[in-house]
C-alpha cells in the first residue's frame, strides 16, 4: 500500500479534553486540512478563531437526544472506514457524495474520574447513577474503533501529547503518515478504548454485587518503568495508582523489591491502632512493638532481631517526630514509612541521601485492600484479601486451663503479626511485642525452633510468652517445643486430624490453647 502518497485532506475533531486542541487544529488548518467537528468542540474551536465545518454538513442530520446521537451516521462511518486502495470503495463514496475522513481526533467522556467522586460509603444514589451513565461515551469509542480498524487510511488520535509530533510528521512527509507511525497510534487507541471499557465493566460488576465473572478484566495505567525487577536481569514496570497512597518525600527511586516490602509492611501495620512499629525484611516482619511512645515501640521491635533489620524497612502507624528520627537514623534502612513526618524528623532522616522516606495514606490503603492477584504461568489467581483476624464467636478455649487476660492480649498481638509472616509461620509474643519469629519453613516445628533460636541469640526471655501459629499444629511436637521454650499459651486455627493429641500435649504441659477456626496461610 502506497501510504506515503495518501495525503490527509479531512479531519474530524470531537474531544472532551480540549488540552492543546486549538493549537493542533490551527496546525492542521495551516497545512490545508479541512476540519469538521461536533457540538461543544466546534463552538470551542470557532470561538478561538478557527474555521470549522459541522458534521451536520456531512450527515444532513441534526444532533438529537441531548447530543447522545450526533456522530452515529453511515456517511461519517463510510468516510472513516473506506479503503482508499479499493476502487469499489472510492466509487461508492463518489456515488453517495461522501468525502474520506483521514484523521479522527477524539477522547472520551471522563467516566473514570466521575466514579472516583462517588459517595464515600460506596452506595450509589439514583441521581449519581444517572450522572455516571451520561459519562458512558457511545459515539467516541465507535469513531475511534472505526478509525483504528482502518488505520491504513484513517489516522486515530486520542493522546494530546502526540499532537505536536503528528504535525511534524505531516510536515516532513508531505501530509502523509508512514505505516509504522499509523500502527503505533492505532495500538495506543485500542489500548485507550479497552481501558475505558474495562473501567465501565468493573463499575457495573461492583454496583451489582456480582461475584467474580467469566472473564477477568483489569486495566491499569503505567506509573513508571523500574530499573529492573527482583534481579538486575529482569525487566519490570509499575502499573496502577500506587503513588496515590504512597508519596516519596526523599531518597532514591523505589525498586521492585522496595515496592513489595512497602506493601507487606503497610498490610501489617494497619492491624494496629496503638502506636506501633514494625521492621520488615524480604516481606517478612523481623520484629513488631507497640507502646504509647513510638521510640519505645521501635526499641521493642528492634530487640526482637538486631541483625536482620540491616537494609530493611521500618513502618509505623503514627507520625514520626524528632525523637524517633534520632533513634532510627543511625540504622541503615532502605525505607521508612509513616502517615507523616515532622519537619524536624525530615531534616534528620534526609541526611542519608539514598534512604527513601514514604508518606502513606493509611485510611486510603485500608479501603484499597480488597482483592489480591497472583500470577502463575498462563494464568492469574484472584482472591479476596485476607482482611479478617478472627471471628470472636469462634474463639474457643480447648484446654483445661483458661488463658489469663494478659495471655489473651498477647495471643491477639501475636496473631496480628503471624498473619503477615510467610507460611509455615510461628510467632512468640507478649502483649506489646514480638519475642521470636520463625518464617517460611517446610515444617511448622522447624519454624518454632528458628523462632526460639533467634530469641535466645538476642538474649530474650521466652518464659511466659504465647505462641501464635498461622495454621493448625499437625503434630504435638510443636506444642512440646513451645512448652520447653517457656511458652504458656498457644493460639492456632485448629482443624488437624490430630487435634486431640495436640490438645492433650498442651494439657500435659499446663498450656492454655485457643482455637480461632480461621487459617492465615501466606504463600
Amino acid at each position: 500500500m502506497e501510504l506515503l502518497h495518501h495525503k490527509l485532506k479531512n479531519a474530524l475533531i470531537s474531544v472532551y479534553d480540549k488540552t492543546g486542541i486549538v493549537e493542533f487544529a490551527k496546525g492542521l488548518s495551516n497545512l490545508g486540512i479541512e476540519i469538521y467537528s461536533t457540538g461543544g468542540t466546534k463552538r470551542f474551536l470557532s470561538d478561538n478563531g478557527l474555521k470549522v465545518r459541522s458534521v451536520e454538513e456531512i450527515t444532513q442530520f441534526p444532533e438529537i437526544l441531548d447530543g447522545r446521537v450526533k456522530t452515529l451516521h453511515p456517511k461519517l462511518f463510510a468516510g472513516i472506514l473506506a479503503r482508499m486502495d479499493k476502487p469499489d470503495h472510492c466509487k461508492q463514496l463518489d456515488i453517495h457524495n461522501i468525502n474520506s475522513i483521514d484523521l479522527v481526533v477524539c477522547n472520551l467522556y471522563p467516566f473514570e474520574s466521575t466514579i472516583k467522586n462517588l459517595s464515600s460509603n460506596g452506595k450509589i444514589k439514583e441521581e449519581e447513577l444517572l450522572e455516571i451513565l451520561e459519562m458512558i461515551d457511545i459515539g467516541g469509542p465507535s469513531l475511534l474503533r472505526a478509525a483504528s480498524k482502518n488505520f491504513h487510511w484513517t489516522l486515530p488520535v486520542v493522546n494530546p501529547n502526540r499532537y505536536n509530533e503528528i504535525l511534524k510528521v505531516l510536515e516532513n512527509n508531505n501530509l502523509s503518515i508512514p505505516l509504522n507511525f499509523r500502527l503505533s497510534l492505532a495500538a495506543e487507541t485500542f489500548e485507550y478504548i479497552a481501558h475505558y471499557d474495562v473501567v465501565i465493566a468493573d463499575f457495573f460488576r461492583k454496583i451489582s454485587s456480582s461475584e467474580y465473572t467469566k472473564f477477568f478484566q483489569i486495566s491499569l495505567p503505567m506509573e513508571y518503568n523500574l530499573r529492573y525487577g527482583e534481579n538486575p536481569q529482569q525487566r519490570a514496570s509499575l502499573y496502577g495508582s500506587f503513588s496515590s497512597l504512597f508519596e516519596k518525600l526523599h531518597g532514591k527511586e523505589l525498586s521492585y523489591n522496595n515496592i513489595l516490602d512497602i506493601d507487606s509492611a503497610t498490610r501489617l501495620i494497619i492491624e494496629f491502632d496503638l502506636p506501633t512499629v514494625a521492621i520488615i525484611k524480604h516481606t517478612n516482619p523481623c520484629g513488631v512493638g507497640t507502646d504509647t511512645n513510638l521510640v519505645e515501640a521501635f526499641k521493642k521491635a528492634f530487640t526482637t532481631d538486631t541483625v536482620s533489620p540491616f537494609g530493611g524497612i521500618i513502618v509505623t502507624n503514627h507520625t514520626v517526630g524528632k525523637e524517633f528520627a534520632n533513634e532510627v537514623h543511625p540504622i541503615f534502612t532502605e525505607v521508612i514509612i509513616a502517615p507523616d513526618f515532622t519537619v524536624e524528623a525530615l531534616e534528620i532522616l534526609k541526611r542519608k541521601k539514598d534512604r527513601r522516606l514514604i508518606k502513606v495514606n493509611i485510611e486510603g490503603f485500608k479501603s484499597s485492600v480488597s482483592v489480591d492477584y497472583r500470577s502463575v504461568v498462563n494464568a492469574l489467581l484472584v482472591q479476596d484479601a485476607d482482611r479478617w483476624l478472627f471471628n470472636p464467636d469462634n474463639f474457643k478455649v480447648v484446654t483445661q486451663r483458661e488463658p489469663t487476660e494478659e495471655e489473651i492480649q498477647s495471643m491477639i498481638f501475636g496473631l496480628k503479626v503471624v498473619k503477615h509472616v510467610k507460611s509455615n509461620a510461628i510467632v512468640f509474643a507478649r502483649a506489646d511485642r514480638t519475642i521470636g519469629i520463625g518464617a517460611g519453613q517446610m515444617s511448622r516445628v522447624d519454624s518454632s525452633r528458628i523462632a526460639i533460636e533467634k530469641a535466645r541469640l538476642m538474649g530474650l526471655d521466652l518464659n511466659g510468652t504465647v505462641v501464635a501459629s498461622d495454621a493448625f499444629f499437625p503434630f504435638p511436637d510443636g506444642v512440646v517445643e513451645a512448652a520447653k521454650a517457656g511458652a504458656t499459651a498457644i493460639i492456632q486455627p485448629g482443624g488437624s486430624i490430630r487435634d486431640k493429641e495436640v490438645i492433650e500435649a498442651a494439657n500435659q504441659n499446663n498450656i492454655a490453647m485457643v482455637f480461632t477456626n480461621m487459617r492465615h496461610f501466606k504463600h
